[in-house]
C-alpha cells in the first residue's frame, strides 16, 4: 500500500516526504508548486503551475547498493512511458534526464538512505513540464503543450506517471530510450572537456566511452549531445 497525498505549495515534495521516514511508511506526494524545488548536483528546479512535482519514498527489504542505477533507471523509464501514452516520443540522456526533440521534459531526483550496508529507501523526486512556462529556461527545455493540441491537465499526467512508477520495468526499457548511444558526444567531467563516442551504458549505470582509440567508464560527469 501506498499513501498519496496532495499539496497546494511545499517547498520541496523530496524534503516533505522525509517527515514519513520515521513511520517506514511508502508514500507519494504531489504539489501544485514547488517554492525551493532541487535537482541534481544542488541546482534548483523551476516549479511552476502546470507542471508534476512528485515525490516518492520507498523503502526495501534487500537492496544491495550496487543496484542503486535502477532505481533511476525505473523513474526515467516511468516517465518515458507516460510521455508514450501521449505520443510523445521521449529519449533518456545519461544517466536520468528525458528529453524530447533534444530539450529537457523532465527532471528526476534520487536521494537514497543506508542502513546496515544496504539501501534502505529512496526518495524518488521526478518533475515533468506539462503546461508550465518554461520560457525563462532560455531554450533548453520544453513541456507537453508544444506538442499537443489539448494538452492534459497536471493532475491527470501525475496519476498516469505514478501508476507507470508502480509498474516494474526492465534495463533494457532503459536502454530503448537511450538513442544517443553510438553518437559522438562532449563530456565534461571535473575541470576537463572532451569529445568522444558513447558506446554503451552498463549494467551499473557507467557510460562507456571510446576517446582516442581507448575505452572508459564513467560513473558521473555532463554529457551534451549532438555537438
Amino acid at each position: 500500500m501506498m499513501k498519496i497525498e496532495r499539496l497546494p505549495s511545499v517547498s520541496s515534495t523530496n524534503e516533505y516526504l522525509r517527515k514519513y521516514l520515521p513511520a517506514r511508511e511508502n508514500v507519494a506526494v504531489f504539489a501544485d508548486v514547488q517554492t525551493a524545488g532541487r535537482g541534481t548536483k544542488g541546482r534548483s528546479f523551476l516549479s511552476d503551475m502546470g507542471g508534476v512535482y512528485l515525490s516518492i519514498l520507498v523503502f526495501y527489504a534487500d537492496m544491495a547498493p550496487a543496484n542503486a542505477f535502477r532505481i533511476m533507471a525505473h523513474a526515467a523509464v516511468s516517465v518515458c512511458r507516460t510521455l508514450g501514452e501521449y505520443g510523445i516520443p521521449p529519449e533518456i540522456k545519461w544517466p536520468n534526464d528525458v528529453r524530447v526533440s533534444g530539450k529537457k521534459i523532465a527532471g528526476i531526483l534520487i536521494e537514497n538512505g543506508l542502513r546496515e550496508g544496504k539501501i534502505d529507501h529512496s526518495v524518488i523526486g521526478i518533475g515533468m513540464n506539462v503546461t508550465n512556462d518554461v520560457s525563462a529556461l532560455g531554450g533548453i527545455a520544453v513541456n507537453m503543450a508544444a506538442f499537443l493540441r489539448d494538452p492534459p491537465s497536471a493532475e491527470e499526467v501525475g496519476r498516469a506517471l505514478l501508476e507507470n512508477f508502480r509498474r516494474p520495468s526492465t534495463f533494457g526499457e532503459y536502454l530503448s530510450h537511450a538513442h544517443f548511444l553510438g553518437e559522438r558526444i562532449r563530456v565534461a567531467e571535473r575541470e576537463e572537456e572532451y569529445f568522444a563516442t558513447a558506446r554503451r551504458i552498463l549494467p551499473d549505470g557507467r557510460l562507456e566511452i571510446e576517446r582516442g582509440g581507448e575505452i572508459f567508464a564513467l560513473s558521473s560527469a555532463e554529457i551534451t549531445i549532438g555537438n
